[in-house]
């Protein structure tokens, strides 16, 4: 994992229950609840020990959190810690080109920014500010058929429609 395209996970610090202290090559220190995670797995259940979920540590590199062979990526680490601190994740930034078909390009073109900055926002070089996204849910609650933008946003009954 390069550190241009995804902050570095520093250290970690297993908090019961469930909970992760993630410090950042960005100077961040986030914690996030990871209980529904391993919850969800089944494959995880066994970190559910708090015994086993104290031994959580830093991978060689800084690109995950590992328990013995399981592992969590730094950069869903990362993602899950910012969604639960109430900011916007790239992964979020991600699904919404995905849901949409955007390109980097055409994203760029919807969101009135450089091509350059929606690379850094998708790939968590930067933080991606909240005007961004509200702008990316307003983009995609209007979906402009052509350069000019709307006026007006549609109605509840006419999103729902337009998304059935």
């Amino acid at each position: 994992m390069s550190e241009y395209f995804f902050p570095r996970l520093i250290t970690v610090q297993a908090l019961e229950p469930y909970q992760l202290r993630t410090t950042w090559s960005t100077g961040e220190t986030l914690e996030l609840d990871v209980g529904d995670i391993l919850r969800r797995i089944p494959a995880l259940t066994p970190i559910l020990d708090p015994q086993m979920f104290a031994r959580a540590h830093v991978a060689e590199g800084g690109g995950a959190v590992e328990w013995l062979d399981t592992e969590f990526g730094a950069d869903n680490v990362y993602a899950w810690a910012k969604e639960q601190a109430g900011e916007v994740s790239h992964e979020m930034f991600g699904d919404w080109m995905r849901r949409n078909g955007l390109s980097l390009a055409t994203a760029a073109e919807a969101l009135g920014i450089s091509r350059r900055m929606v690379s850094y926002y998708r790939t968590a070089h930067k933080a991606i500010p909240r005007a961004i996204w509200l702008a990316c849910l307003g983009w995609e609650a209007t979906r402009p058929q052509s350069k000019s933008l709307p006026r007006t946003l549609p109605t509840a009954r006419e999103y729902a429609a337009a998304h059935a």
